[in-house]
């Protein structure tokens, strides 16, 4: 039996891919094959090549390993098998309607701010409560794309002003660093190696009031300090990668003076 703490190189074949996830997850071949209702030979048998994998055995085994879909369609190929999921941009007519519910989403969250994110944390739709609290950031870390983690941690962005950046910027590097464990995304490893880079902040800091129950994210701006605190939500049970890889990030006051100050500034661009 393969050691489930055995850590493979990046894979090629189906039984590679299999057995690089596996290793991820933590899982031995015992584990796995009782999951997915397969004997712990045959599973032997695929991850080492000896065997093939039905399409259908694929998908209970990717089930299991809460392999993301890009990686999915990934494996199937590998295999021989054309892809499960389709991947569309969000600019595609079959995607109108997705797009148009992302926006009304934006536009009622008003006036405070939200963002649709992907996998990467680039930006691909922003509500217009966004643009005004970047006043001053450098034109190369705006983007394109815009970079959520860039635009937070870079000296050149925000970072300057956020008043509790030791904390907000360890929160961020948690959640990317949670993103490259889930998809062992390349690109993903490599910004947060990036953002790693960046200048770290004097980690002792004042404690940041209601930080116990949320930490929220603190702001220096012109009309005044914002406090924000955010949520991030997905779709449920997606079935394009495009979609699998949406998150709206939304802000909401964490105070009256914050929220009192959005209401003005929205007011001025009306």
């Amino acid at each position: 039996m393969t050691s489930a703490h055995a850590r493979p190189a990046r894979p090629g074949g189906p039984g590679e891919t299999l057995r690089f996830w596996r290793a991820r997850r933590r899982l031995s071949q015992m584990d796995l094959a009782l999951a997915a209702g397969v004997s712990t030979r045959h599973l032997s048998f695929v991850e080492t090549g000896r065997s093939g994998a039905s399409r259908e055995l694929l998908g209970a085994l990717a089930q299991e390993l809460e392999i993301p879909l890009r990686e999915r369609n990934a494996l199937l190929l590998a295999a021989g098998y054309a892809p499960a999921y389709t991947e569309r941009g969000l600019g595609d007519d079959a995607l109108g309607p997705v797009r148009a519910a992302l926006e009304q989403l934006l536009a009622a969250h008003d006036p405070y701010p939200a963002l649709v994110v992907d996998r990467w944390g680039d930006v691909a739709l922003a509500g217009a409560a966004v643009a005004p609290l970047l006043a001053g950031v450098d034109d190369d870390v705006l983007g394109p794309p815009t970079n959520v983690y860039r635009l937070s941690l870079h000296p050149g962005g925000l970072a300057p002003r956020i008043r509790n950046l030791a904390q907000w910027r360890e929160h961020l590097l948690h959640r990317l660093d949670r993103q490259v464990r889930v998809t062992a995304d390349p690109r993903l490893a490599a910004l947060l190696a990036e953002v790693r880079g960046y200048p770290a902040p004097d980690a002792t800091s004042l404690p940041v009031p209601g930080a116990d129950v949320l930490l929220p994210l603190q702001l220096d701006h012109p009309a005044g300090v914002l406090s924000f605190h955010s949520t991030m939500t997905t779709f449920g049970a997606p079935h394009d990668v495009t979609l699998a890889e949406l998150a709206v990030e939304a802000f909401f006051p964490a105070d009256a003076p914050t929220r009192e100050t959005l209401q003005h500034l929205a007011a001025s661009r009306s």
